[in-house]
C-alpha cells in the first residue's frame, strides 16, 4: 500500500512539475522561411514558428536554409538574431540564461541594465559569458567556434582544456575541440550580416509592441514601463538605456558559471590494495572510468575482491542488478540548470535549510553496502522542485528513505521564498542487511547464503525446510533433531526450540516528517551577503505493535527561528540558529551517518536472541529525552589562503538538566602546494550527546575518518582510506572499522 500511494505521488509530483513550468521567457519578434521550434520534453521540431511565439524555458529551435528569426527576452529586452541553419535551445535558471546551441550562427545583443542573471552561449566545445555586450557566435559541426566582439567585453572558456580568453570590441577568438583558443583581431567582413538586413524578402509579419509590452509587465510584475519595441532598434551600441533602477534587496548573487578548472572529458582511475568488507579483507583490483561529455557524467567502478586463498568474492556479479553497481553515478548537468539529476553514489544531500535532512550519504558503508540513489530536481523562474531516493533497491524488501521539496519565490522585488519539504523514512527494517533476499536479515537467518533456508530450530545444523532443489520449500524435518519429523518439545529433556526468525515481509516501523520554511535575503554585496530564515520542523514516528517489534508512538517539533546565514569577504561563510525543541524531537535526525544507526541487531544476553532497535529508540530511551528544550547552533566554513580548507558547527539543546550537544569538523589542504602529497582530509562527526568533545569515550553517535594520498610518482599515488564508527551489540559498543590501501593511476 505504500509503495502504491508513493508511486502515485511520484507521478502527481512530475504533473505538477509539467504544469507550472511554463512560464514564458521571450518572444519571436520577427520570423521568415522555415523556422520551427520543439517544445521542452519534445522529440521533433514540428511547431512552425510565427511573430508573437512564446518561448518558455527548455525549448529548441530550428532554422532551415532559408531563413531568419528574431527573439527579445521579456525581462531584460535583451535580442538574439538568428541566422539559417542554426539549431539552440533556451535554458534559464536562478542566475544564467544559457542558448545552448548545436551548429549555427546568432548575434546577440545582451542589455546589461537591469539584468540580474549571466547570460551564455555553450557550444559542445566552448562557453561565452557575458553581463552585457554585442557579439556573435559562429558554430560549426566539425568542433570550430568562432566569438567575435562588436561592444562591451566577454570571456569565452574551452570545456576541453579548461582555458579561459576575454574578447573586445573588434576582437575574436577561435575555439576548438583540441582545447585550443586562439585570439585575433577581427577583420572587415568577420562580423556575421544583420540576417534582417540581408534578406531579400521582408518578414511575413512583425510581432506588434502592444503585445511584448503586455507580456513583459506579466513577467517583471512591479518593474517600470520600459521603452518601446521601436526605441530599442534604434539605440546604437554605445548608447545605454536607463531604466529605474530596483531595490537594492535582491536574491544573492551566485558566482560565475565558467569553473576554475573543468573537469577533464576522461579520467582513467585504477586501484590496486586492499579492503575490508563484513570483517573479513580482501585484495581488490579496482578499474574506475569517469567520462565527461558536456553536462553528462558517467563514473564506473568495477571491482574484483580475491581473497587469502586466492577465490574471488561472487557477492558482486551473480545477480542482475549487479550490473547497476558498476556505475558509481551518472549525472546530468548542476542543480541550478531547469533539469538536474544524480543516480548511484551521493553525497551531502541536504534539503532546505537542513532542520530535518542535512549532510546525507548513501556511501558510509561502501564498499561492503553499495547503495544507489536519485536526487532530480527543476528549476523554472520562481518555482524549483526536489525529490531524493537514498537507496532505489530497498523498494523490493518495504520501501526506503525518501525526501521531496518545492520553493516558491514571491517576486524580484520581494524575494521571500517558501519552502516545504517532506521527508520518510518508508520501513527502517529495510537497513538491515540480507545477502540472500529471503527477507529474513542475516542476522536472524540461520542460512544467510540460501535465500530458500533461513531457520534451525533445534540447532543441530539441519535446515527446519528442505526446498528440493530449485523447487517451492516443503514442510521442515528434522526440527526437534530427534529425525521423526514430528515436534515433541513437551516432552522431558526435550530440546530448546528457537521462534521464527525476525522477517522484513511481517515488521514494519516507518518515520514521516515535514518542513515548513522561509528565508529572506537581507542584504547582498560583493564583500558581505546576509540571508535570514526561519523553519518549522514536524517528527512523527507511528506507533507499531507486534510479536517481533514493539514501538510506541512518538512526535516532537522543532523551531529555528531566527537563522541567520552570512558570506564575508568571499572565502567566509558563517551561520547561527536559535533552536526550540518540544517533544520527541532531534534536528538533523538524518544526516550523514543515518544509514548506519537507522536501524541496528542488538544481541540480548538474558534471552540469547538478537532484539531489533530503530535510531529513534536508542535516542529517546531516556524519559528526559522527550522534554521541551531551546538551545544554539552556530558554524563556520573558510579557505585559508589556497592552503586548505576548514569547517566546523556546534549545537547545543538544555531540556532541564539534560544536555544534547553536536559537534563535526572537517579539514581539507591543499595537496597541490605540498611535494608528494596527492590528498589530504579528515573529519569527526558526534551528534546529540553530553559532551561531544569526550574524544577517549566514544559513542554509537561518532564517526570518524581520514584520506592520506602519497604521490609516488606522477600520475601514481599510494591511498590510505580509513573511517570508523560505532554499535551498540548489547554488550557494549563495537568499533566498526573500514580501511582501504590502495595503489591509484589518473591518466
Amino acid at each position: 500500500m505504500t509503495n502504491k500511494l508513493f508511486s502515485k505521488f511520484i507521478i502527481l509530483f512530475l504533473v505538477f512539475n509539467a504544469f507550472v513550468f511554463a512560464e514564458d521567457i521571450a518572444r519571436v519578434m520577427k520570423a521568415n522561411g522555415g523556422v520551427f521550434l520543439k517544445p521542452m520534453g519534445g522529440s521533433t521540431f514540428n511547431i512552425s514558428v510565427k511573430p508573437g511565439q512564446a518561448i518558455s524555458n527548455g525549448d529548441a529551435i530550428h532554422i532551415g536554409d532559408e531563413g531568419f528569426a528574431v527573439v527579445i527576452f521579456l525581462d531584460d529586452r535583451s535580442v538574439v538574431k538568428i541566422k539559417s541553419n542554426t539549431e539552440f535551445q533556451f535554458v534559464e535558471s536562478s542566475s544564467t540564461r544559457t542558448l545552448n546551441i548545436e551548429y549555427g550562427t546568432i548575434l546577440n545583443n545582451v542589455q546589461k541594465e537591469g539584468r540580474e542573471k549571466t547570460f551564455r552561449v555553450e557550444t559542445p566545445v566552448s562557453v561565452a559569458s557575458v553581463k552585457g555586450t554585442e557579439f556573435a557566435c559562429i558554430v560549426d559541426p566539425s568542433g570550430v567556434d568562432t566569438f567575435i566582439g562588436k561592444s562591451g567585453q566577454f570571456d569565452v572558456f574551452n570545456q576541453i582544456s579548461g582555458v579561459t580568453i576575454p574578447v573586445g570590441p573588434g576582437q575574436k577568438v577561435i575555439s576548438n575541440s583540441l582545447g585550443q583558443l586562439i585570439p585575433a583581431p577581427a577583420q572587415p567582413g568577420d562580423y556575421p550580416d544583420d540576417p534582417e538586413a540581408e534578406s531579400a524578402e521582408p518578414p511575413e509579419e512583425e510581432i506588434q509592441e502592444e503585445d511584448v509590452r503586455e507580456e513583459a509587465e506579466e513577467v517583471q510584475e512591479e518593474k517600470p514601463e520600459e521603452p518601446k519595441i521601436e526605441e530599442i532598434k534604434q539605440v546604437k551600441p554605445e548608447e545605454k538605456i536607463e531604466p529605474e533602477k530596483e531595490p537594492e534587496v535582491k536574491e544573492p548573487e551566485k558566482e560565475a558559471d565558467i569553473p576554475d578548472k573543468e573537469p577533464k572529458p576522461y579520467k582513467m582511475g585504477l586501484g590496486i590494495g586492499s579492503a575490508t568488507i563484513d570483517g573479513q579483507i580482501y585484495n581488490q583490483l579496482a578499474l574506475r572510468p569517469e567520462l565527461t561529455f558536456g553536462k553528462l557524467g558517467i563514473g564506473f567502478d568495477i571491482v574484483v575482491y580475491i581473497d587469502s586463498e586466492g577465490n574471488f568474492r561472487k557477492d558482486e556479479w551473480d545477480e542482475a542488478s549487479d550490473f547497476f553497481d558498476k556505475f558509481l553515478y551518472v549525472r546530468w548537468a548542476q542543480k541550478t540548470d531547469p533539469f538536474w539529476f544524480k543516480f548511484g553514489a551521493l553525497s551531502d544531500i541536504t534539503l532546505g535549510y537542513g532542520g530535518l535532512l542535512a549532510g546525507y550519504s548513501n556511501m558510509m558503508e561502501f564498499p561492503s553496502v553499495r547503495r544507489v540513489g536519485l536526487n532530480t530536481g527543476l528549476n523554472r523562474g520562481r518555482i524549483g522542485t526536489e525529490i531524493f531516493l537514498a537507496n532505489v533497491k530497498d523498494f523490493k524488501r518495504g520501501g526506503t528513505l525518501i525526501g521531496l521539496r518545492g520553493t516558491y519565490k514571491i517576486s524580484k522585488t520581494f524575494p521571500l521564498k517558501v519552502g516545504v519539504n517532506y521527508v520518510a523514512d518508508l520501513n527502517q527494517f529495510s537497513g538491515l542487511k540480507d545477502k540472500d533476499g529471503d527477507d529474513y536479515p542475516d542476522v536472524f537467518d540461520d542460512f544467510s547464503d540460501d535465500k530458500h533456508l533461513w531457520n534451525d530450530t533445534d540447532g543441530d545444523g539441519i535446515p527446519d525446510k528442505d526446498t528440493g532443489g530449485d523447487q517451492e520449500p516443503e514442510i521442515g524435518w528434522d526440527i526437534d533433531g530427534d529425525g521423526d519429523n514430528v515436534l515433541d518439545s513437551e516432552q522431558d529433556g526435550g530440546p530448546d526450540l528457537k521462534p521464527l526468525p525476525f522477517s522484513l515481509r511481517e515488521n514494519k516501523a516507518s518515520v514521516q516528517a515535514f518542513t515548513l520554511d522561509l528565508g529572506y535575503p537581507i542584504l547582498n554585496k560583493s564583500m558581505f551577503a546576509l540571508e535570514v530564515y526561519m523553519e518549522y520542523n514536524k517528527l512523527i514516528f507511528p506507533e507499531v505493535t507486534g510479536d517481533d517489534f514493539q514501538r510506541e508512538k512518538r512526535e516532537g517539533t522543532g523551531i529555528t527561528i531566527p537563522g541567520l546565514r552570512a558570506k564575508m569577504f568571499k572565502f567566509l561563510n558563517v551561520s547561527f540558529e536559535y533552536r526550540i525543541k518540544n517533544g520527541y524531537f532531534v534536528t538533523q535526525f538524518f544526516d550523514q551517518s543515518y544509514d548506519l544507526n537507522r536501524v541496528t541487531a542488538i544481541y540480548d544476553d538474558e534471552s540469547q536472541e538478537a532484539q531489533v532497535k530503530t535510531k529513534d529508540q536508542f535516542l529517546f530511551s531516556n524519559p528526559e529525552s522527550g522534554l521541551d528544550a531551546k538551545g544554539f547552533y552556530g558554524s563556520a566554513s573558510a579557505g585559508l589562503f589556497n592552503l586548505a580548507s576548514f569547517s566546523a558547527a556546534y549545537g547545543s539543546m538544555k531540556a532541564g538538566k539534560k544536555e544534547f550537544n553536536s559537534f563535526s569538523a572537517s579539514l581539507t589542504i591543499n595537496a597541490e602546494n605540498i611535494p608528494k602529497l596527492s590528498v589530504a582530509q579528515a573529519y569527526y562527526i558526534r551528534n546529540n550527546d553530553e559532551n561531544p568533545f569526550d574524544f577517549g569515550d566514544p559513542s554509537e553517535n561518532t564517526i570518524l575518518g581520514y584520506r592520506l594520498g602519497y604521490e609516488v610518482s606522477k600520475g601514481v599515488s599510494l591511498i590510505w582510506d580509513f573511517s570508523q564508527y560505532y554499535r551498540d551489540t548489547g554488550a557494549g559498543l563495537e568499533p566498526i572499522k573500514q580501511t582501504t590501501i590502495e595503489t591509484a593511476f589518473d591518466f
